[in-house]
């Protein structure tokens, strides 16, 4: 468990560098910080954190309850930007005249230089909107959605993560269960959905018993017979995706 541990907590550090300056912010403040309020938020709390996430232990309990792809989480507790600014901000009010422009420099200039540019980082990318989803998942959802009730639909695979981010009316027959390794459960619908080449009598039917208001496929997905002979039919196309909807539901407002 301490290997484990230890292995975590590097690749938790990055290119390391700002995890250094956490270290030494933390010793900053043991010197010279002496309020108790002060010291029990960023002294304390996180060298408990630190003292229990290498506890072998410890992390068997949590390794026993939760799982291996649980632990790391942990170390989102330490409050390592908070502890970093204040111990900036407590050194440069320390600092008297002219100095003070010259440490604020040297100290946003190492900030910058400890961390790596993100959007190199292949599983980052800009924002499409303000939902920080894709925007194809924005105009999907928008497009299926009934006011005043909630409808089923079966989405792909790459929509799974962000539907339930930005629609809380749009349900789904499978979700997280279905993309995390130690929760995954097998799916009928959605193994149809993401056949080479589609099935449409048998998405059809699955699609139906899991009483899917819409299925959702790529236009270029190869589809054996047609979704229209066996009850839906084309809703729309927006962003590469053809929308299928079940042509026997009725579609109603409460409202």
């Amino acid at each position: 468990m301490w290997n484990t541990a230890v292995t975590l907590f590097r690749e938790y550090m990055g290119t390391g560098l700002i995890i250094i300056w956490f270290l030494v912010s933390l010793i900053y403040l043991f010197i010279t910080e002496k309020r108790k309020h002060i010291r029990i938020l960023f002294l304390y709390t996180p060298l408990i954190l630190l003292l229990l996430f290498f506890n072998p232990l410890f992390a068997k309990v949590v390794y026993a309850l939760a799982g291996n792809e649980i632990y790391y989480r942990i170390l989102w507790l330490l409050p390592v930007t908070v502890v970093i600014g204040y111990a900036a901000a407590v050194l440069y009010g320390q600092v008297k005249g002219k100095a003070k422009v010259f440490t604020a420099a040297v100290l946003a200039g190492l900030m910058m230089v400890s961390g790596s540019y993100i959007y190199r980082n292949p599983f980052f990318s800009k924002a499409e909107n303000l939902y920080h989803v894709p925007d194809s998942v924005v105009k999907i959802c928008d497009a299926i959605e009934v006011e005043g009730r909630e409808v089923m639909a079966a989405f792909p695979k790459e929509f799974l993560q962000y539907v339930r981010q930005y629609s809380p009316l749009i349900c789904m027959p499978y979700g997280r269960e279905a993309l995390v390794g130690q929760w995954i459960q097998g799916s009928t619908l959605l193994d149809l959905v993401e056949a080479e080449e589609v099935d449409a009598e048998r998405l059809a039917q699955e699609a139906k018993l899991e009483m899917c208001h819409y299925v959702i496929l790529p236009e270029d997905k190869k589809i054996n017979g047609k979704m229209e002979e066996y009850g839906y039919v084309v809703f729309d196309r927006i962003c590469g995706y053809v929308i299928y909807r079940d042509v026997s539901e009725q579609y109603w407002n409460f409202s």
